[in-house]
């Protein structure tokens, strides 16, 4: 089995750097992190979000009507920007469920923090604000149960480990 950890990618000094949020915090990552900006946290607003260099790409997801376009950072550029070292993290959601996701899948696919659905923000009864969402329609390896489990909506913590 590979070992996958994080690039590191010199935003251990950035730590000082990390930028408040100004609005709503809608995500907050701890754990094995350098960049912080309350306490030993990372949090972050939507627009600190829609900041980070965005991807997009059009899926159908298990739990929808047809494919979508969704936009967001993908999971790797957001956890290099807080300077994330581990091989895991875990992802808590609104509605209590909680998933352990290799960080190697970041890397193995181009998973999102999916923030807009058909260029819409993403509504919490439609799976948002935040969804860890994987390209399903683009690898039928993502089709699988143990997969599915790792798609986390209403996404509002992670852990790095």
């Amino acid at each position: 089995m590979l070992a996958y950890s994080i690039p590191h990618t010199g935003l251990a000094e950035a730590a000082e750097t990390l930028a408040a949020p100004s609005g709503p915090v809608i995500l907050k990552i701890d754990g094995d992190i350098a960049a912080t900006n309350v306490g030993e946290e990372a949090h972050f607003d939507r627009a600190m979000l829609s900041e980070l260099a965005q991807h997009d790409f059009t899926t159908g997801t298990p739990w929808t009507e047809g494919a979508s376009h969704y936009q967001g950072p993908l999971m790797r550029t957001l956890l290099e920007h807080v300077g994330a070292e581990g091989e895991t993290i875990n992802v808590a959601a609104l509605n209590g469920y909680e998933a352990e996701i290799p960080v190697a899948d970041f890397y193995d696919y181009e998973v999102i923090l999916a923030l807009k659905r058909d260029d819409q923000t993403i509504p919490i009864r439609e799976y948002g604000p935040l969804w860890v969402l994987y390209p399903f329609d683009h690898d039928e390896a993502l089709l699988s149960e143990r997969m599915r489990f790792r798609a986390v909506w209403q996404v509002m913590h992670i852990n790095v480990r």
